[in-house]
């Protein structure tokens, strides 16, 4: 250590609570919109690489165990739809990417959503 006494801590517990003029937590509906579309993409991201890790480690996996995994990405996927953290159409693309990568990835099978996710 070199002896130099870290700087106080301000306290910033309220700094993004505060409004008033140029301080705001969210702006228009149209910020709105894009925090929407970034959250849309992260899960698409998200959901890649997820598929391409199942993909990898299913070669490894007794047949059972990898489809296990593959359902469970499913679920995950159908979760992110009924949230609209993701379109259904570009989830349906990005499995079926992943398919065309990965031939060897289970296909999973199509469950119903539950009655209060499909709401």
């Amino acid at each position: 250590m070199s002896g130099r006494a870290s700087p106080p801590r301000r306290d910033t517990s309220s700094a993004w609570h505060e409004t008033g003029p140029g301080r705001t937590v969210r702006g228009d509906r149209e910020d709105a919109a894009v925090v929407d579309e970034t959250r849309s993409e992260r899960t698409a991201r998200l959901l890649v690489a997820r598929l391409d890790a199942v993909a990898r480690v299913a070669t490894q996996l007794r047949h059972a165990e990898a489809e296990r995994l593959v359902e469970l990405a499913s679920v995950a996927t159908m979760r992110a739809v009924a949230l609209e953290m993701i379109h259904e159409e570009r989830a349906d693309q990005i499995w079926r990417d992943a398919h065309v990568r990965h031939p060897q990835l289970p296909q999973p099978a199509r469950l119903a959503l539950p009655q209060r996710l499909a709401a």
